[in-house]
């Protein structure tokens, strides 16, 4: 996608709180791959609450809806990708693999990959106070997109948007330890033998408050069979859960 990022680049909109020129909205159709017939439907897509607030706006005339429906057809064909490219996966590797892809964080780094956050309309507070970089109000403008490229073109448009979009950087994705959830693997692979739930606990914690250090084990079945450390409990808990798949060879 190296070359959505030049295009935007040269073609970049100045953002803020007003609208988009037409010369915007028909960069932004050339970067997402698709030409509305509804024009109104991708601006729509586009207002977050705040800027609809601001403007004096009724909270139905926000992206909320549009992102509701983007959500569903979005789940509908990562599922499908997923079900019809992993024939030899159990539905617990496919949900896994699906809660991987339609994560906000994942979602939100696409956005920013081709440039959405620059499009997205939001209040001159909002933006002033770094909206346009939040993980979820990306996540939010680009679902939001889906349903509206749903409901003017339907699936077949969003199939492709959410191939180039999402689906083209699959097998990057899931070798990236950021977006492995560590303690959901290794819950699967306790119960898929009959273990139960791993436990954890804090070992140790060391340094200021402000810069603090955890220490966890996990145990299962009483067993202590790894051991991580992070700079929040749940990062500690993540690498511990990693340092036992690795133990129980289950990585």
């Amino acid at each position: 996608m190296g070359w959505l990022s030049d295009f935007w680049h040269r073609f970049k909109p100045s953002g803020g709180s007003g609208e988009l020129s037409f010369e915007s909205l028909r960069t932004l159709e050339d970067m997402v791959g698709y030409r509305f017939q509804e024009t109104g439907l991708l601006v729509k897509a586009l207002k977050h609450r705040s800027y609809v607030y601001a403007k004096q706006g009724s909270g139905i005339e926000s992206n909320e809806r549009l992102e509701f429906l983007g959500d569903a057809v979005l789940d509908l064909l990562v599922a499908e990708f997923l079900f019809r490219s992993f024939e030899d996966k159990r539905e617990g590797d496919l949900t896994q693999m699906k809660s991987l892809l339609v994560s906000r964080t994942v979602l939100a780094r696409q956005a920013r990959r081709f440039g959405l956050d620059a499009f997205v309309l939001l209040s001159v507070e909002e933006r002033d106070s770094g909206g346009g970089r939040q993980p979820s109000i990306l996540c939010d403008a680009f679902e939001s997109l889906i349903g509206a490229i749903y409901i003017d073109g339907g699936l077949e448009p969003c199939r492709g948007f959410v191939q180039r979009a999402v689906l083209d950087d699959f097998h990057e994705l899931i070798k990236q330890d950021d977006y492995i959830n560590f303690k959901s693997k290794l819950l699967e692979h306790s119960q898929s033998l009959g273990n139960g739930h791993p436990r954890y606990l804090v070992h140790s914690e060391e340094g200021p408050d402000h810069d603090k250090v955890f220490s966890v084990e996990v145990s299962i079945t009483g067993e202590r069979i790894g051991r991580g450390q992070g700079r929040s409990k749940k990062e500690a808990q993540q690498m511990a859960a990693k340092d036992s798949l690795k133990f129980l060879e289950a990585l």
